[in-house]
């Protein structure tokens, strides 16, 4: 047919009639935007004329790039390519077909294009995405032609609000400033290309010189408030545009949600919906969506609920944000069956939904289904590096630290998220070592932390004892201002410095704080306690009722538990009391553990015995084990006996019972109960992990002295071991008993002798081949006996010598 139409010249009048007609039926647009065809028609021939026409018209009707490649051809075989209207029409309907590439060789054949062949290159290029190319095309085009117009100004401010790129806005704004008049549009894209550029006090004003404001001007302003984190200041020009009586629109609106759930301003947010309704004719999906955000967001699952159930059309976003609103609001299984509802809807997961799902799996301990959704995410290729965190965080939560690490080693581009969600993994579930270790890794590949990483690797650090990893995470986050901005990040140095025994530095830390949460307070008065220091514990709390903050029953099981290790007993039995009568708070198991720790330390055995008989909840291991620490300080043998032996009838497979059984044994010197305690566990089938000592030397911490460490080195260790074991006093007083809690006690006194010996060696030349280190540390030792205090000088000695 196009061979026909080219061979026969003579009838292009009679086919451009056709044609046109054709056109109208078909409803197809004509070729309107080229200069006037009366122009054309006085410099070329009638045929030529009608032969451009019909060729440009012709190309308009094209809905397939391979019809328009061939006809492209048949054009260049008759001689019709290089003529500035039909070249031009080429790179339009090129374009149009989404063949920027094709449209671009087009126009770079133009021996000469004009202005209006630029502004088509400049259109395709915006409207198929293509910003990148945009830029650099409008500045070749500024060296041809000085004049623009506001069109292209518009597209070219949107470009560089996509691309961020503020240097390129500026001289635009220098332009349009220099030709004059800019229309509304071109200013609203300047109010635009400021604010999605971070410069919202240019786009403040920008949007002040505009003299006729309209409702699209305001509304750019408004979120380039909100998406610049200057909720409030939206909030106000939305006042202010309706005193200036300019009705919203749904986008005006939306805006203001945004800002009201970033402020998590409820009652605000309510009013806008109750005018939206009043208001608004359509009440789109969009603003829907938008006000079940604002309300999940606020903790108002069940108004977003009403919202959600009346939506005439569910997608996936509405979907997935009420999902996550049942997660946050700690309501994971109602996200978990909305999420049954979503599938039984034939509606597949997206990896936004997916990620949302597995978060919820990983609240509520949902292993089953976490792992059926593994496996829906494996069948539909949601490869993703959301859905591959959420996968790695379910996995560590539901205690599958294996199966999380498989997941993490398979991720190829690891983002910063990954890496978080696998070392809060390993520090959640005990494997500080682990932690450390890959935060160190993390760091090879030469990521930045940011605060989470901070929190968990501090957290590992507290567990281990690791001061000079803790030391330097705290030194990076002053350095990056983390520390003064991220309260977290403050309440983790300050638990990972009292954990370590230095309660001056985590004073410091408090006091150089201003904002302190309820968890802050808590981790100080943790500090103290731990120290041995209840004094300093009671006037913490006394300085956090000051700040009228109400204490909680994590603060009172510290509080309780400070006053046990100081031996003040007339002060934890009236905070005791007064959680109770002041604060209506139910004793829970540490509550009452705590109470037996107490009395039992102070001696009061017989009190401590009548307290746990009254007690309205069934004792565990850890009241058990308080009252058989003090049986044993005490010498008060023959009651633990009794105790344990009750325990050991009601609970004969709890291993715990029989180590406490043992550890009685051991304390009376009868060694041969000891023994017969430990075979009758072997019978049964029990074990009991062992425990461990740690150091850290060189930021790197050691553990299990007593076994392949303490062999490895053994020809450093022995020969000064039997000078430092000549230097310990007979086992001390009962005086001196009653100043050591327990765990100090044994594990100083009488288990961690040569392990003590080994932690201050781990610092020496001898062992590490590298100067001497300063740094030690010992985890959980109160206060010394007098005659270990002396072997400890003791041992600095020879470690420097």
């Amino acid at each position: 047919m196009l061979q026909r139409f080219f061979s026969l010249p003579r009838a292009f009048s009679h086919l451009t009639g056709s044609l046109l007609q054709m056109g109208h039926r078909m409803s197809y647009s004509t070729y309107a935007s080229h200069p006037p065809l009366s122009d054309l028609h006085q410099t070329m021939p009638s045929v030529q004329f009608i032969s451009l026409h019909s060729c440009c018209y012709l190309m308009g009707l094209f809905r397939n790039i391979d019809t328009l490649i061939k006809f492209h051809g048949l054009l260049i075989v008759h001689g019709l390519i290089g003529n500035l209207l039909c070249d031009t029409k080429l790179v339009g309907v090129y374009g149009a077909l989404g063949d920027v590439r094709s449209a671009r060789m087009v126009f770079d054949q133009m021996p000469d294009p004009d202005f209006y062949a630029w502004k088509v290159m400049i259109r395709w290029y915006f409207l198929n995405d293509l910003f990148v190319d945009v830029i650099p095309f409008y500045n070749c085009m500024r060296m041809s032609f000085r004049e623009c117009d506001n069109i292209i100004f518009s597209i070219i401010l949107k470009a560089c609000s996509e691309l961020r790129e503020i240097d390129e806005g500026r001289k635009v704004h220098c332009q349009i400033v220099k030709v004059g008049g800019p229309d509304s549009f071109v200013m609203t894209g300047l109010i635009d290309m400021y604010g999605k550029c971070r410069q919202v006090e240019c786009s403040s004003a920008v949007f002040e010189e505009i003299m006729d404001k309209n409702v699209v001007s305001w509304t750019s302003m408004i979120a380039g408030y909100v998406q610049n984190n200057c909720a409030e200041e939206g909030l106000v020009l939305f006042n202010r545009m309706r005193d200036a009586l300019v009705e919203s629109n749904p986008f005006t609106l939306g805006s203001i949600i945004n800002a009201c759930t970033k402020l998590r301003a409820l009652h605000q947010g309510k009013w806008v919906h109750g005018y939206a309704i009043k208001n608004i004719v359509e009440f789109s999906s969009f603003l829907a969506t938008t006000f079940l955000d604002m309300y999940v967001k606020c903790g108002q699952t069940r108004d977003a609920r009403m919202i959600f159930d009346e939506l005439p059309t569910i997608d996936l976003v509405s979907w997935t944000a009420m999902i996550v609103g049942y997660t946050q609001a700690s309501q994971p299984n109602d996200g978990l069956r909305l999420f049954a509802d979503e599938i039984r809807s034939d509606l597949l997961p997206n990896s936004v939904t997916a990620a949302s799902v597995l978060s919820a799996c990983s609240v509520s301990g949902n292993l089953n289904l976490g792992m059926s959704v593994h496996g829906l995410g494996i069948k539909l290729g949601l490869e993703e590096c959301a859905v591959k965190n959420a996968l790695i965080d379910m996995y560590a939560k539901c205690h599958k630290i294996g199966d999380a690490y498989v997941i993490f080693h398979g991720v190829l581009e690891k983002d910063v998220i990954t890496w978080n969600s696998m070392i809060s993994g390993y520090a959640q579930n005990g494997s500080a070592y682990d932690a450390l270790r890959l935060f160190n890794q993390m760091r090879s590949y030469s990521l930045a932390p940011d605060a989470i990483t901070l929190v968990s690797t501090l957290s590992a650090s507290a567990t281990l004892g690791a001061v000079q990893v803790g030391s330097s995470l705290h030194a990076y986050s002053v350095k990056e201002g983390l520390f003064s901005s991220n309260l977290y990040i403050g309440t983790a140095l300050l638990n990972f410095y009292a954990k370590c025994g230095d309660a001056k530095s985590a004073r410091t830390v408090f006091d150089s704080m201003g904002d302190k949460n309820i968890i802050t307070w808590s981790a100080m008065i943790g500090g103290y306690g731990v120290q041995g220091d209840g004094s300093g514990s009671l006037s913490i709390f006394s300085d956090m009722l000051k700040e009228d903050l109400k204490p909680n029953e994590v603060i009172f099981t510290t509080i309780l538990s400070a006053c046990s290790s100081s031996g003040m007993v007339e002060e934890g039995w009236r905070y005791f009391k007064s959680m109770i009568q002041d604060y209506n708070f139910v004793p829970s198991m540490k509550h009452y553990a705590c109470m037996v720790d107490l009395l039992a330390r102070s001696g009061r055995l017989d009190e401590a015995l009548d307290f746990i008989k009254k007690m309205p909840v069934q004792p565990d291991v850890s009241l058990y084990g308080a009252f058989l620490h003090g049986c044993g300080l005490y010498s008060r043998f023959d009651l633990g006996e009794v105790v344990v032996r009750e325990m050991l009838q009601l609970h004969p497979n709890e291993a715990c019972y029989y180590v406490l059984l043992s550890n009685l044994y051991a304390s009376d010197g009868k060694w041969g109960q000891v023994n017969e305690v430990r075979d009758l566990m072997l019978q049964r089938g029990l074990n009991k992990v062992p425990g461990y000592s740690l150091v850290e030397t060189n930021a790197e911490p050691f553990h299990d002295f007593s076994s392949s460490f303490a062999q490895a080195n053994a020809r450093n260790i022995h020969p000064q071991n039997d000078d430092f074991s000549s230097l310990l006093l007979p086992p001390p007083s009962q005086d001196c008993r009653s100043t050591v809690d327990e765990e100090t006690f044994i594990s100083v006194h009488r288990l961690s002798v040569r392990h003590l010996f080994v932690c201050c060696l781990c610092s020496s030349s001898s062992l590490q081949g590298n100067s001497p280190s300063s740094t030690w540390v010992l985890l959980r030792v109160f206060r010394l006996p007098a005659c270990l205090s002396i072997a400890i000088r003791h041992l600095k000695l020879m470690i420097r010598g």
